[in-house]
């Protein structure tokens, strides 16, 4: 068992002070990075892509709802899933909070999923959300988006576009080997799937800006690039024993009392 340091006041201050250059040199390259995340070239998107929401058939442009800037959190829901990531869920939990105070800046904050729209309603009810959700059933933003794949590109068959994740190639087969039991089975199950089927969604964090009537693309984070989205981490970052997991230990919040 981990014996950790005793100390007097005294030492504990000494020891923060030293921390907290650290901590405001953190921030400051925080800050840098953020400037270098609004400088980043915009990309025109003349493609017509279509979605499903609450109010009926909406373009991409129709998912800012007035505002100039939108937010979007590829949420794990696959057309074949029973229920949504529990990973996306943990995430998704603190948005509710955050949409009415983005919406006041300018800035619509939604989650899309390839999973039907009827799906993603029964869903969000059940969790007791209220952030907008749009299903992208059928079309290619998921899959342009690098959030989404075919079984074939999965398999890499001849003639398969490449899987490219986090702006890399990504070696699908050897993911899927390591995915056969264990912990990336037991995450895929709760989703009412296999690993095959749960890993051809994949999370991510995409930006977008609208100006004279045409949309950009301005940002988009996929992997650990999304941590900073997960609020519980950044409460357990600052905990005694910091995020200190042993294996798949989250659950959707309504399932926690069924452990």
């Amino acid at each position: 068992m981990k014996t950790h340091t005793i100390g007097t006041p005294e030492e504990w201050r000494t020891a923060r002070l030293a921390l907290l250059e650290a901590e405001k040199d953190l921030t400051r390259r925080s800050d840098e990075l953020a400037q270098r995340r609004q400088a980043l070239p915009w990309v025109r998107l003349d493609k017509a892509y279509r979605f499903d929401t609450d109010a009926g058939s909406a373009s991409l442009a129709d998912l800012f709802q007035g505002r100039s800037q939108l937010l979007v959190y590829h949420f794990m829901f696959g057309p074949d899933y029973a229920a949504g990531c529990p990973s996306c869920s943990a995430i998704a939990d603190g948005f509710d909070g955050s949409v009415v105070h983005l919406a006041h800046h300018d800035v619509t904050l939604m989650a899309i999923s390839r999973a039907p729209l009827a799906k993603l309603q029964a869903y969000k009810q059940r969790m007791g959300w209220r952030f907008p959700w749009a299903s992208s059933f059928g079309g290619d933003f998921s899959f342009d988006l690098q959030t989404a794949w075919t079984e074939e590109q999965q398999q890499e068959q001849p003639g398969a576009a490449p899987v490219e994740y986090n702006f890399r190639p990504e070696d699908q087969r050897s993911l899927l080997a390591a995915g056969k039991q264990g912990l990336p089975a037991e995450i895929a199950a709760t989703t009412g799937t296999d690993w095959p089927t749960y890993i051809r969604e994949r999370q991510g964090v995409s930006a977008f800006v609208l100006e004279s009537g045409v949309v950009y693309h301005t940002y988009s984070s996929y992997a650990r690039g999304v941590d900073g989205l997960w609020s519980m981490y950044q409460w357990l970052d600052r905990a005694p024993k910091g995020r200190n997991e042993k294996g798949f230990w989250w659950r959707r919040h309504d399932e926690y009392d069924q452990r």
